[in-house]
């Protein structure tokens, strides 16, 4: 079975290019040898932090929280899609990830990022977040999009506006999905 990979969209405004940009990602790793999973925030719309007890207990008393525990839970790597907010990152996200706990350990997270500066210091901020839940936040990997304002269109992005490499991002995310996947089991 090949490594199965969450992109996870960060952002939920009407106007976001987030959701463009994931498309264009997926466009980009359609011959991967991982499975690509497109999971939009705008589409799972979590709570705030609703549940009653600590993420860290496991228990879920929402429905809502099951579901995205146990997709979280069945991946073995992520893509987080991620725009920058008032130099961090977008709360959507970070609700998303505090929602769980465990669920995220042991785990690789590359990262695509979108904004004036390709959204760096919001990825610095998810990948300590990350580190902390015990993922492996893979940063030398880390690709960014300029200027989503003019880089992002219907067509995809354009490739002027891209800094880094979708294939390093690829093989490194590879590596560490696999390596990590013989640890758990």
């Amino acid at each position: 079975m090949s490594l199965q990979i969450g992109v996870i969209v960060s952002t939920t405004r009407p106007t976001r290019a987030g959701r463009k940009v994931a498309d264009w990602f997926m466009d980009q790793v359609a011959d991967s040898d991982m499975e690509f999973e497109i999971l939009d925030l705008k589409e799972w719309d979590l709570p705030f932090l609703s549940e009653p007890e600590s993420a860290s207990s496991g228990n879920y008393a929402q429905e809502l929280s099951k579901k995205w525990s146990a997709k979280v839970a069945s991946l073995d790597g992520f893509v987080f899609v991620t725009a920058e907010y008032n130099n961090g990152m977008p709360a959507p996200l970070k609700n998303a990830i505090d929602t769980l706990y465990h669920e995220w350990a042991k785990k690789p997270v590359a990262f695509l990022g979108y904004g004036a500066y390709g959204a760096t210091r919001s990825v610095e901020q998810v990948a300590a977040v990350m580190a902390k839940v015990n993922a492996m936040p893979l940063l030398s990997t880390f690709v960014g999009i300029l200027n989503p304002w003019e880089s992002v269109t219907d067509e995809g992005v354009k490739p002027e506006f891209v800094r880094g490499s979708v294939d390093g991002v690829l093989k490194n995310l590879e590596w560490w999905a696999e390596t990590l996947k013989q640890a758990r089991e």
